[in-house]
């Protein structure tokens, strides 16, 4: 399990004032400055109509400088797809987890999907922090939903496939590594992970 770093009592009061404040942001939006945005259907159709070009150019990119500006593309769209509060937060919850302060990114995630619960990178960060803390059950429902709301999360497919080898099952993380490397196959180190899963799934066999 990952040792919890925990902040000093002033900056957790900070960082909680913050997060109130984030989650509060919408209710200060003025009627007419909303009225002012694309219609929400719109923009989804246009994350949508981009994501479903990207994969395609994803499955065929000819080296891995393009495949990783193609990926690069498809994560910032799957996080701009939550709301502007909650992209602060899960880019924060992201800092946090980087830093390894994973009880601090997880109340950034927590409060990310009280604003966006139908944002699938969300459910995959928050994942990410239970993993690091050692909550694989956790863990493994919120992987659950993201792959609900986005089945092309091949990040989501990756964590899946190594809390399943965690827990001793390479025959299924041989699965969730073949399903995330037929959406990108040039996923950095998953070729690798494949050919070891491979070994380690032929081995549970015999």
């Amino acid at each position: 399990m990952t040792t919890r770093h925990l902040p000093r009592r002033a900056d957790r009061a900070e960082h909680g004032a913050m997060r109130a404040a984030l989650i509060a942001l919408p209710l200060l939006v003025l009627p007419g400055l909303a009225s002012a945005q694309p219609a929400p259907d719109r923009r989804q159709e246009s994350r949508r109509a981009e994501l479903d070009s990207l994969f395609e150019h994803l499955r065929s990119a000819p080296d891995d400088a393009s495949a990783m500006m193609i990926e690069n593309r498809i994560r910032a769209i799957w996080v701009e797809g939550a709301s502007p509060a909650a992209v602060l937060l899960l880019r924060r919850g992201a800092r946090n987890l980087a830093a390894r302060t994973n009880d601090e990114a997880l109340e950034d995630f927590d409060a990310a999907l009280i604003l966006s619960p139908n944002s699938a990178e969300a459910w995959h960060q928050r994942a990410q922090a239970y993993a690091a803390l050692g909550d694989a059950p956790a863990a493994a429902r919120d992987l659950q939903e993201a792959l609900r709301l986005e089945p092309r999360h091949f990040g989501a497919l990756l964590t899946l496939s190594m809390l399943q080898e965690e827990r001793g099952d390479a025959r299924a993380a041989l699965r969730s590594m073949e399903a995330a490397l037929a959406l990108h196959p040039k996923l950095r180190g998953g070729a690798e992970r494949l050919r070891d899963l491979r070994r380690k799934a032929e081995g549970d066999a015999t």
